[in-house]
């Protein structure tokens, strides 16, 4: 009677959080810079999704005013290494781990 696989499928959405937005992306070193509004660590995986965007990766590096970081939080500009071209106001969202 329970929803079963709906109720996996809300679960799992539920832990998908939006963590930033792009603002800007450099085509020649393929990184992106990313406004954050949540916490994001070098492991995460992430989806970037926008328009004509839409691949998922893992956080290989991140920096903050050139310098490499681990982590950043909220109200922060990250430059982050992307796989794949992005394009400004595509949504960056934190992947549960298991996802």
């Amino acid at each position: 009677m329970g929803g079963g696989e709906g109720e996996a499928k809300a679960k799992a959405n539920a832990e998908i959080v939006e963590i930033g937005r792009i603002t800007h992306f450099f085509s020649r070193i393929s990184v992106a810079v990313v406004e954050l509004r949540d916490s994001i660590s070098v492991g995460d995986k992430i989806w970037i999704k926008g328009a004509t965007t839409d691949f998922k990766q893992t956080v290989e590096s991140m920096q903050i005013q050139h310098k490499n970081v681990e982590t950043a939080g909220p109200g922060e500009s990250i430059g982050l290494k992307v796989i794949d071209r992005v394009r400004n106001g595509d949504i960056v969202y934190r992947l549960p781990k298991d996802g």
